[in-house]
C-alpha cells in the first residue's frame, strides 16, 4: 500500500569530474572550487614611483576587500634594451603610442628595495603580497623575500626557461594566458609539472589595455577548467567589473584587477585601473554571486519550507458519506499539499469512502476503502 504522503528526499552534491581540481594554497587561503574567490589588486605602475603612494595602495586594497596585492619585479634592462628603433616602440592605437619600451618601463617599474618593506606592510594588514617575476634575477630576489606565490605574465608565458626556474621554487604559480594558443598553455603547464610543481592557477586574460567587452570570451574559463583540471580565473583589463563578476559562475576562482587610488593620478596603467570604491563594489558583487551560486542541490531547502506546504495534493472538496463513491466531483488535486500525492488520483477515483469525510479534508489512504 502506498504511504500516507509521498515526498522527495533532499539531495546535495558537488559535481566531481574524472579529474578533480586540486586547490592551491597562497598564504592562509585555499584557492579552487568550493572556496571563496581570491581577489587580487594589481598595483602595476600605479605607485608612480612614490613609496608612500605604494603604501597607500596596499591599505586601500585591504579596505576595498582584496585578498592580496601583487606587484611587478623588473627593471627596464631586464625586460628590453634601450633602443629607439620602430620595433621597440608601441604602435598606433596603443595607450602608449610612440613610446619606447625602455622609456615606458623606466617610468613604470617599482624599485626592488621597496618590495620587502611593502611586503611587511601587507603582512601587518593581513593581506597576501606576491609579484610577477620577469627574469631569473627577479626570481632569485623574490625567493629571498619568500613570497607565497609567483605570477607569470601573459608576455612571459612562452619563456619556457623562466617557467622552469620559477617552478623549481616549489611555490604556487599563477600563469596568465593572454594571446596564448591552447598548445602554448599546454606547453607551459606541462613544463611546470615536469619540474615537479603542480600548484598552478591559470588566468584567462586579454592583453589589450583596456580590453573591450566583446573581446573577453569569458566562456574560455569554463573550457580551461575542464581541459586542464586546474583552478582558473581572470586577469581582467576591461573597464568596470562586469567581466570579473560574470567570470565567477563560469568557474573563476581568482580575479585580478589593476588598482589605483585615482584614475586622475596619471601613470602608465591608471587609465584602465579600478579605483577603491569600484574595487569594493566589485568584491561585494562577487561575494553576492558566490552566495547565489551555492552548490548543486535538489529538494526542499529551509527557505522553501513555508512554500512547500502549498504544493498540490488530493483533497475532499465536497462532503462524502461512508460508502459513497469517490469521484472527480468530490475529490480533486488542489493546494495545499497535506493530502495524498496527485499521482494517486486514478487509484482512488471509483473507490468508496471508508468513513464519512468532510469537505476540506486532506485525503489519506485510511479514508479509502481498498477492498
Amino acid at each position: 500500500m502506498p504511504t500516507h504522503r509521498s515526498t522527495s528526499d533532499s539531495h546535495e552534491m558537488m559535481i566531481v569530474s574524472d579529474n578533480p581540481i586540486k586547490s592551491i594554497e597562497i598564504g592562509k587561503r585555499s584557492i579552487g572550487p568550493g572556496h571563496p574567490v581570491y581577489v587580487v589588486a594589481e598595483l602595476s605602475a600605479n605607485h608612480r614611483q612614490d613609496f608612500n603612494e605604494a603604501v597607500s595602495l596596499i591599505h586601500a586594497a585591504k579596505e576595498s576587500g582584496a585578498d592580496a596585492v601583487k606587484v611587478q619585479t623588473y627593471t627596464p634592462g631586464t625586460l628590453t634594451i634601450d633602443c629607439d628603433l620602430p620595433l621597440f616602440r608601441h604602435g598606433k592605437g596603443s595607450l602608449w603610442q610612440d613610446r619606447t619600451l625602455f622609456d615606458l618601463y623606466q617610468e613604470a617599474y617599482m624599485p626592488w628595495d621597496w618590495q620587502p618593506k611593502l611586503q611587511k606592510q601587507a603582512s601587518d594588514l593581513g593581506i597576501d603580497f606576491f609579484s610577477t617575476a620577469y627574469d631569473m634575477s627577479s626570481v632569485d630576489f623574490l625567493e629571498k623575500m619568500d613570497v607565497p606565490a609567483f605570477k607569470v605574465s601573459s608576455f612571459e608565458l612562452v619563456d619556457i626557461p623562466l617557467i622552469k626556474r620559477i617552478a623549481r621554487t616549489g611555490k604556487p604559480m599563477i600563469l596568465s594566458t593572454g594571446m596564448a594558443t591552447l598548445a602554448e598553455i599546454e606547453e607551459a603547464v606541462e613544463t611546470t609539472k615536469n619540474v615537479g610543481a603542480n600548484d598552478i592557477c591559470l588566468l584567462k586574460c586579454v592583453s589589450a589595455y583596456p580590453s573591450p567587452l566583446e573581446a573577453m570570451n569569458l566562456n574560455t574559463i569554463a573550457h580551461m577548467v575542464g581541459h586542464f583540471s586546474l583552478p582558473c580565473g581572470l586577469s581582467d583589463h576591461s573597464m568596470g567589473y562586469l567581466s570579473s563578476v560574470a567570470a565567477v559562475p563560469l568557474g573563476a576562482c581568482m580575479i585580478e584587477k589593476h588598482f589605483t587610488i585615482s584614475r586622475k593620478n596619471d601613470s602608465a596603467d591608471s587609465a584602465f585601473s579600478m579605483e577603491p570604491s569600484e574595487f569594493k563594489s566589485m568584491v561585494e558583487q562577487i561575494r553576492l554571486v558566490e552566495k547565489s551560486l551555492g552548490k548543486v542541490h535538489y529538494g526542499v531547502i529551509d527557505a522553501e519550507a513555508e512554500s512547500f506546504t502549498f504544493r498540490r495534493s488530493l483533497f475532499v472538496v465536497k462532503d462524502i458519506l461512508k460508502g459513497e463513491l469517490l469521484t472527480s466531483d468530490n475529490v480533486r488535486s488542489i493546494r495545499p499539499g497535506h493530502g495524498l500525492h496527485p499521482k494517486y488520483i486514478d487509484d482512488v477515483i471509483g473507490r468508496r469512502a471508508a468513513k464519512t469525510i468532510r469537505k476540506g479534508t486532506p485525503l489519506t489512504w485510511e479514508m479509502v476503502d481498498i477492498l
